[in-house]
């Protein structure tokens, strides 16, 4: 039986794009959450890019496996600073791991650039219908290997996020000045109680998953960590896989409660879909 098919809680339709196009054609993606075979790819020859995922049950999730590690001179959320930016097919969230493999010649030039200044490029989602969405996440290089040919294998972790106000240039790769976005305060809100609540609810998915896949059905573990609520509720929304207008809905939001709300809403959604055809198994065992 096929995963479960990822069900937002809200439309999740950008709210604005810039005028730039970029040259990638995504193959499409079916929406589905929690399908550890599903693996996003570009069939556009400029770019060739996979991700990897630590397991948690048959949840697939990101956690970075480098230490924790600082800009020199983290970006304050007035500041309007110029950032390459490099337009794909998914979205990436603070905290996400993303290997990539570069050999398109304009973004070949663009890494020779980072590699002698500080490393950081901004990832924006674009798709052929919605364009460049102008909300995206810094990559930060923290390991790459050069190929003889200048091929480049980069791993990234997603760190500010930010939002792009002007173009400064298309050519050889997309620049722009970017805002830097926060999260605002929270005024009485029970951020911890919400992310209780996330977890269990991602917990309770991961079961009955399982339980339709044949797998053992064991407890999960703990999903938080230890995090914070707002890096929690990026990590939450980055196991959102093959639905990323949701996640890049998730990652405009500047408010953690409504992140996490709406997190909740479409793992609740999730979860009842998984009842109604752990119900349907249960009836019917051969199907």
């Amino acid at each position: 039986m096929a995963l479960p098919q990822l069900i937002p809680s809200h439309s999740s339709s950008s709210s604005s794009s810039l005028i730039h196009q970029p040259s990638l054609s995504p193959n499409a993606v079916s929406p589905y959450l929690l399908n550890p075979n599903f693996k996003p790819f570009s069939n556009s020859s400029s770019l060739f890019q996979s991700r990897r995922f630590h397991r948690l049950s048959s949840l697939r999730c990101f956690a970075s496996s480098f230490p924790e590690k600082r800009h020199p001179y983290p970006p304050q959320s007035d500041e309007s600073v110029q950032l390459p930016l490099f337009p794909l097919p998914l979205v990436l969230f603070p905290g996400a791991v993303l290997p990539l493999q570069i050999f398109e010649f304009r973004y070949r030039i663009m890494m020779h650039t980072l590699l002698h200044t500080d490393l950081r490029f901004g990832v924006i989602y674009s798709d052929p219908v919605g364009g460049t969405s102008d909300v995206g996440c810094v990559g930060e290089i923290f390991k790459h290997e050069r190929l003889v040919d200048d091929r480049f294998f980069l791993i990234c972790k997603g760190q500010e996020r930010f939002r792009v106000t002007n173009i400064v240039r298309k050519k050889p790769y997309l620049v722009a000045e970017v805002n830097w976005l926060e999260d605002r305060p929270s005024s009485d809100e029970d951020l911890e109680g919400i992310a209780d609540e996330v977890e269990s609810c991602m917990k309770d998915v991961i079961r009955l998953s399982n339980r339709l896949n044949g797998k053992p059905v064991k407890e999960a573990q703990d999903l938080r960590r230890n995090l914070f609520p707002t890096p929690f509720s990026f990590f939450v929304g980055s196991t959102f896989e093959g639905a990323p207008k949701e996640q890049q809905a998730l990652l405009e939001l500047e408010d953690t409660a409504a992140r996490l709300r709406r997190e909740k809403g479409t793992l609740r959604n999730t979860l009842n879909y998984l009842s109604a055809a752990s119900a349907v198994k249960d009836v019917f065992p051969s199907s």
